[in-house]
């Protein structure tokens, strides 16, 4: 039986990349190229699982044209309540990698069962998956409960899954136990009411939200790398050198690689592994100017130069000995 990760994007959109030489505001500019492809954070998802070698699904919600472009690419299964499907423009300038990113608002559902359709054609497929991501944003009409009900669900039902949504959603995926949260730095202060800035600030901040179940907070940092914080422990990882060029999509990326190992682990996970991977695949996708394509030779050759350190984390469970300080292999 083929293992089947699953993705859930909610508020979909067509990724519009323009390419120009350098962008200066209040200026008209001649756009050298333009590209459009469907997007959303779990479609970015589900493209870099497919380049990971992983069978990934996606659903969610769209409209008719979005979902039938999407079949061209992916296997899909969306709920068809969107009036129409947004856009997000990224301009990538050619001079020095920059990317400025505008994203619209998105339709209402207009669906008043969509919801619930959602959740029974997620709940249909648990039995056959073996992951599941709920990320990006979600559409008016819908209530911020949503992610957290999917995940509960999923979650009972052996499933590892991650949640990787913003606001009032963050707060009650939060309280699922056995979650798998992908804050970045301003929703972890949402989230945690506190504005952390060393990595054992972060681990501090995230600490209580582990004792009440949470599975393993992933912070997302940017140039700054990553943190993990589990009932094991916690590390942090970072690349001895950040990488220019779209972030967009990098936290796509990293969600991915989690996923992917969540996914074939059977007994507990080596988080600190965890994390090489994610920081690695995250910076495989900053090189490349649209969302949800990474360039794996370069994730194989910065791999092994991620620096990984531990954490002290006096509440956490750790065997005398640890070390304190690790490169990966």
């Amino acid at each position: 039986m083929v293992d089947v990760i699953l993705t859930v994007t909610m508020n979909p959109a067509y990724d519009m990349t323009y390419r120009v030489e350098h962008f200066e505001r209040g200026q008209a500019h001649r756009v050298r190229s333009v590209e459009q492809r469907i997007g959303g954070k779990g479609i970015n998802v589900t493209r870099v699982l497919n380049q990971l070698g992983k069978y990934a699904r996606a659903t969610g919600f769209s409209d008719h044209a979005f979902a039938a472009a999407a079949e061209l690419e992916m296997p899909v299964d969306f709920v068809h309540a969107l009036p129409w499907v947004r856009r997000t423009v990224v301009i990538s300038e050619s001079d020095d990698g920059t990317a400025t990113a505008l994203w619209e608002p998105g339709a209402r559902v207009s669906n008043p069962h969509a919801a619930e359709q959602l959740s029974v054609r997620v709940a249909g497929m648990l039995p056959d998956i073996n992951g599941l991501v709920i990320s990006g944003s979600l559409p008016g009409g819908i209530a911020a409960g949503l992610p957290a009900e999917i995940a509960r669900t999923a979650i009972a039902a052996g499933v590892p899954t991650i949640c990787d949504v913003d606001g009032e959603s963050l707060r009650l995926a939060a309280q699922v136990p056995g979650v798998v949260l992908m804050p970045n730095t301003e929703e972890l202060e949402r989230l945690t009411g506190r504005v952390p800035v060393t990595p054992d600030e972060v681990a501090t901040a995230a600490r209580p939200l582990i004792e009440r179940g949470v599975r393993a907070i992933i912070a997302t940092r940017g140039a700054e790398g990553m943190i993990v914080v589990t009932a094991e422990g916690a590390w942090s990882a970072v690349l001895p050198e950040p990488l220019a060029g779209n972030p967009t999509g990098a936290g796509d990326s990293a969600a991915a690689a989690v996923i992917a190992a969540l996914s074939e682990a059977d007994v507990l996970p080596d988080w600190s592994a965890i994390l090489v991977d994610a920081v690695a695949t995250s910076a495989a996708a900053v090189v490349i100017p649209v969302a949800g394509e990474i360039d794996r030779s370069l994730r194989a050759r910065v791999a092994p130069t991620v620096v990984v350190e531990r954490l002290a984390d006096p509440a956490a469970e750790s065997s005398p000995g640890d070390p304190t300080q690790e490169t990966s292999p």
